[in-house]
């Protein structure tokens, strides 16, 4: 590839799968490329580090230099394809019976190539109001890449009006999502033998009562009355949820630890910070508690992910635009957080719209569907022709 060549959508992907941005690893190859294939094109980009400088953002403005800016966000790392049957590379995009197979063609490279492209387009023809491009990393593993990036932005590019976030949606305007967060749970326990319980703490029995609260929260939860902004959702209300346990020495012996990890999924409407706060108290009441049968008990976390829910915007830049350019009047939400939540708690109007089937995502043999490709490639035809108005 020359510095002046300016690839397809198609090629753009092919590029892109090559780096295998596994979230516990770095993305800074495919950055690198993003940055010099722009670059060759005329287009200075920005990168933001993180802490220990393994992974970068980067973001770009074309366009006149004002605020108002539509946004195409995307992430660019994906999950691990250890232990999965594969039938092709991973890496390498392989295309048959209309699908294109490799891992995060859906999630989300496919629209990542698609922005990149866009971007380009935009420059080259010349468009009287401005497009950005966003790219984080460790999506992932809990949005954590997308609010450094975003508050860098503010202090290099025009505050953009209208976030696009690419999740796959079979490009459907999806225009709410529940919030979540999740605590890792560390239950600090005391070793006695099981014949003299009363005189030790197992942590595996003290976590199962942090479990039993968990499961009559959710009970509660579903029994009270659905808010109208928790309706379109399904399940139509907040989930607590325990995925993986682990604890103990043997089955003679008071478990001096378990460990397990809660996650919460939120509905519009409802506080994050609410249900975090009171899962917090009852973890205080039981570590105390415990320590009134032995002081060395203990209860640690770690909270290691919050996202914002994506409140509806009917009257939103974002929901108007994507509806436009789709022609998608209905109402779409979905259960699993994004980074639009994180665009909107930064002022931008955000919704989100993408090429793929969300259940494709994750998967041995994750593919994105050709005609899906070529309809995400459709949208952004039609986003730079309006904004070329």
């Amino acid at each position: 590839m020359s510095a002046v060549s300016v690839l397809s959508p198609r090629e753009i992907l092919d590029q892109l799968v090559k780096f295998p941005t596994v979230s516990r690893d770095t993305n800074l190859p495919l950055v690198d490329w993003v940055q010099d294939y722009l670059a060759g094109q005329g287009i200075p980009s920005h990168r933001h580090d993180n802490d220990d400088g393994t992974k970068a953002a980067l973001f770009a403005h074309v366009g006149p230099w004002e605020e108002g800016a539509v946004v195409l966000s995307g992430h660019t790392d994906v999950v691990p394809v250890d232990g999965q049957n594969w039938t092709s590379d991973p890496w390498t995009v392989t295309e048959r019976d209309g699908r294109l197979y490799g891992r995060g063609t859906c999630d989300m490279k496919g629209f990542d190539a698609l922005a990149i492209w866009a971007l380009v387009e935009a420059h080259r023809r010349g468009i009287k109001r401005p497009l950005q491009i966003a790219l984080s990393y460790d999506e992932e593993i809990g949005c954590t890449g997308a609010p450094p990036m975003i508050a860098a932005m503010q202090g290099v590019l025009p505050k953009g009006a209208a976030a696009i976030i690419g999740e796959p949606s079979l490009m459907k305007v999806i225009n709410g999502h529940k919030g979540g967060t999740g605590f890792h749970v560390h239950v600090k326990g005391f070793e006695v033998h099981s014949s003299l319980l009363p005189y030790g703490v197992s942590a595996i029995m003290e976590a199962a009562r942090l479990i039993g609260w968990a499961n009559d929260r959710n009970a509660a939860l579903q029994a009270a009355p659905r808010s109208a902004q928790a309706l379109p959702f399904d399940p139509p209300f907040t989930t607590l949820h325990v995925g993986m346990i682990d604890g103990g020495t043997a089955h003679n012996i008071t478990a001096a630890d378990c460990r397990f990890a809660l996650e919460m999924r939120v509905v519009p409407g409802e506080e994050l910070e609410d249900h975090a706060q009171a899962f917090m108290a009852e973890v205080a009441r039981l570590e105390t508690a415990m320590q009134a049968v032995r002081p060395e008990a203990a209860i640690h976390l770690d909270r290691f992910f919050g996202v914002p829910a994506l409140m509806p915007e009917p009257e939103g830049q974002a929901e108007a635009l994507a509806r436009r350019l789709t022609g998608d009047n209905a109402v779409g939400v979905v259960s699993y957080g994004t980074e639009a939540g994180q665009f909107q708690e930064a002022g931008y109007s955000a919704a989100i719209c993408g090429p793929g089937d969300i259940a494709q995502a994750h998967q041995a043999d994750e593919w994105l569907a050709v005609s899906e490709f070529q309809a995400g490639h459709r949208f952004m035809q039609r986003l730079l022709d309006e904004l070329a108005q």
